[in-house]
């Protein structure tokens, strides 16, 4: 099991706990924000917060693609409505996580899912993340 995984299974993680897991120059990929995050502190944040935010269930798949690769499927409920993410982690020669990447399949768990997180972590991370600038 990734320790990402048994973390987030083990209840609600914290910022710190979460921290432990992560490298330093760790990269979040997510279709909730416009542009890639960066850095251990500010992720570590939107993965302990994603914890809470995202609604009750659980990993229902666990696949290593190669030596640091993982693969995740979650599949839950948010407010009443299904939810599924799929997501791809990729650890470093340490074991520590350098890129995490998340693909919910539906249009309406991200909206769903990004809006929770929003109201959530809209004074911790900068306003140009959250949405496309308007032409």
């Amino acid at each position: 099991m990734h320790p990402l995984r048994k973390l987030r299974e083990s209840g609600k993680p914290t910022p710190a706990q979460v921290s432990e897991l992560l490298a330093e120059n760790i990269v979040f990929n997510s279709p909730i924000l416009v542009r890639p995050i960066e850095g251990r502190d500010v992720i570590a944040a939107i993965f302990a917060q994603s914890s809470s935010t995202r609604g009750s269930g659980t990993y229902t798949a666990e696949f290593k693609l190669d030596e640091r690769t993982t693969f995740l499927r979650w599949v839950g409920t948010m407010d009443g409505h299904k939810f599924e993410s799929l997501e791809i982690i990729v650890d470093n020669e340490q074991g520590l996580i350098v890129e995490r990447t998340i693909c919910p399949p539906a249009v309406s768990g991200p909206e769903l899912f990004r809006d929770a997180m929003y109201a959530a972590l809209k004074d911790k991370l900068p306003p140009d993340v959250w949405d496309y600038p308007k032409p």
